[in-house]
C-alpha cells in the first residue's frame, strides 16, 4: 500500500489571507501518511510564498484556468490511494482524515465519503448577495469537495471535474457519481468549518443558476441514457 494513502489537494487563487490557516488545519490532521498539493491559479499575491515555505507541500502553479482545472491538475499529481480536498479559506477538523479514512478502510464498497459542514461568517464581512443567511445557523451534510474524501479510481470511473462549469463544477460531479448509484457515506460529526465572505466566487458568482440548470439537463439526459442501456442489454 503506499505510504502516503491519502492526497489532499489545495486550490488557491489570491489567498494569501486565509491560506496558512487552511494549510496548517491540514497539518494538524490526527491522521498523518498524506501528501499535500497546492494547486495556485497564477496568484498576484504572497500565496506562492506561503505555499512553499512548507516544506511538506508539493507547490503546482496552474497553467489553465478555472478551479475545474486546477482541481484535476491535482487529481493527476496525486499519489494517494484517496483523494481530500480543501479550499484555501476553509478549516478542516483535526479528526477529519482519521474518520473519513477508517470509513473507507472499513468500508470497501464505499467509494467517497463526505461530511457535516459549519458555515462560518468572516468578521467584517457582509452576508454575500445570493448566500442563505440561515445556513449560518446549525449544521450540515455537505456533498461538497471541501468534505469529500475520494478513492483516486472513482476519478476515472465517472470523470475528473467539468472544466465547462466556472462554478457549480463540484455539483456536476456529485450528480455524476448519483447518477450512476455510486456508493456513499455522510458521515455525521462536522468536519468542515467554511468561511463565508464577499469574495467567495460560489457564493457570488451571477451563473450559478445557469450553470445548476445546465447541468440539471445533463444529468436528466445521462439518467435516460443509462436506462435505455439497461432495457437493451
Amino acid at each position: 500500500m503506499n505510504d502516503r494513502l491519502v492526497s489532499v489537494i489545495i486550490v488557491v487563487r489570491n489567498g494569501d489571507r486565509y491560506l496558512r490557516n487552511a494549510i496548517e488545519s491540514v497539518l494538524a490532521q490526527s491522521y498523518q501518511p498524506y501528501e499535500i498539493i497546492v494547486v495556485d491559479g497564477n496568484s498576484t499575491d504572497d500565496t506562492e510564498t506561503i505555499a512553499k515555505s512548507y516544506q511538506q507541500i508539493c507547490y503546482l502553479r496552474q497553467t489553465g484556468a478555472g478551479i475545474a482545472d486546477a482541481y484535476n491538475l491535482g487529481i493527476d499529481a496525486a499519489e494517494g490511494e484517496f483523494i481530500a480536498f480543501l479550499s484555501h479559506d476553509d478549516l478542516w477538523t483535526q479528526d477529519k482524515l482519521t474518520l473519513q479514512i477508517n470509513y473507507l478502510l472499513e468500508h470497501p464498497d464505499v467509494q467517497y465519503t463526505v461530511a457535516r459542514v459549519k458555515f462560518f461568517l468572516e468578521e467584517g464581512h457582509a452576508i454575500p448577495p445570493g448566500f442563505r443567511e440561515e445556513l449560518l445557523t446549525g449544521d450540515r451534510v455537505g456533498y461538497i469537495m471541501e468534505t469529500l474524501v475520494a478513492r483516486k479510481t472513482l476519478f476515472s470511473q465517472i470523470g475528473k471535474l467539468n472544466p465547462n462549469f466556472s462554478v457549480a463544477e463540484d455539483v456536476d460531479w456529485f450528480a455524476r457519481a448519483n447518477d450512476r448509484q455510486v456508493k456513499n457515506a455522510a458521515l455525521e460529526q462536522v468536519l468542515l468549518h467554511k468561511r463565508v465572505h464577499n469574495t467567495n466566487l460560489s457564493l457570488t458568482s451571477s451563473v450559478n443558476n445557469q450553470n445548476l440548470l445546465k447541468l440539471l439537463k445533463q444529468s436528466i439526459e445521462r439518467k435516460r441514457n443509462l436506462s435505455r442501456k439497461k432495457q437493451d442489454e
